[in-house]
């Protein structure tokens, strides 16, 4: 697994990036050169504070997996982000994801379905995400698993959890939970490694403590279960990922503090 601070394979860089401000002369506009810059900052402070939370939990350095969340980006945006060493990008929509792709190559990184997927679009979205953070439900399981089969894939999944239990988000119950994983885990074309959850909204970071500690303990009791470890949890955001990590996340899912607030990044 790709952790938040290891180095990225040359293969997977792009072009060059010029990060400081153009020579006279240059024909590279100063306020592109600028967000560039600025999201290499964002890049390495994320990854510092992913490493100090690390640090302060007794985890290894490099543990967790940065997962960048672009959806609505530019396409410029996210080629950037891929040529700095972003390896890992969450998108909430398989159409964007196809949109995306078209500009930032499907094998330049790892691409996550965090979003709601409908079992329509189970086969699209087979053609363009490596990992599925969104399992909820065994007729979303079996629609993926029987299209993994006809393409002779193996896919990494994770269930979703609604550990907050609000009507407004996706995701299994917590008292769900374990029966699910059995019915995933009964699938072959499905590797089911972990659990994820989107915490509820929170003033303060620390107030998102409790239901990060929930999904862990959640975790630990479908891993006796299922009588093997279960090695993922997906959990925090921009707002509160130092505490998930804190709390036992090995991804986090980073977009704002990255990218900043959508609309806001130039056309970067």
């Amino acid at each position: 697994m790709s952790g938040a601070g290891n180095a990225v394979p040359h293969a997977l860089w792009g072009p060059r990036i010029r990060l400081n401000p153009p020579p006279p002369g240059s024909s590279l506009p100063r306020p592109v050169n600028d967000t560039l810059g600025l999201l290499a900052s964002n890049l390495a402070s994320v990854r510092d504070r992913i490493a100090a939370a690390e640090h302060r939990s007794g985890r290894a350095t490099g543990s967790v997996t940065l997962i960048g969340v672009v959806k609505t980006l530019p396409a410029e945006t996210l080629a950037a982000a891929v040529a700095l060493g972003l390896r890992d990008l969450g998108e909430n929509r398989v159409q964007e994801a196809e949109s995306h792709q078209h500009s930032v190559s499907r094998t330049a990184a790892r691409w996550h379905m965090i979003g709601h997927l409908q079992r329509n679009k189970a086969g699209r979205a087979l053609e363009m995400f490596d990992v599925f953070h969104c399992i909820d439900d065994l007729d979303l399981a079996n629609a993926l698993a029987q299209r993994a089969a006809k393409s002779g894939r193996r896919v990494q999944t994770l269930l979703e959890v609604n550990v907050s239990g609000e009507s407004t988000k996706f995701g299994v119950s917590p008292e769900g939970a374990v029966e699910l994983a059995e019915q995933v885990e009964q699938l072959p074309q499905l590797e089911l490694k972990g659990l994820m959850t989107v915490g509820a909204p929170v003033e303060r970071s620390e107030q998102a403590r409790a239901g990060f500690a929930k999904l862990r303990e959640l975790r630990e009791r479908v891993a006796q279960r299922l009588a093997r470890p279960l090695p993922e949890l997906s959990m925090g955001m921009s707002g509160d990922f130092e505490v998930a990590v804190e709390e036992g996340a090995t991804m986090v899912r980073v977009g704002s503090a990255l990218f900043g607030a959508r609309g806001t990044h130039g056309g970067v």
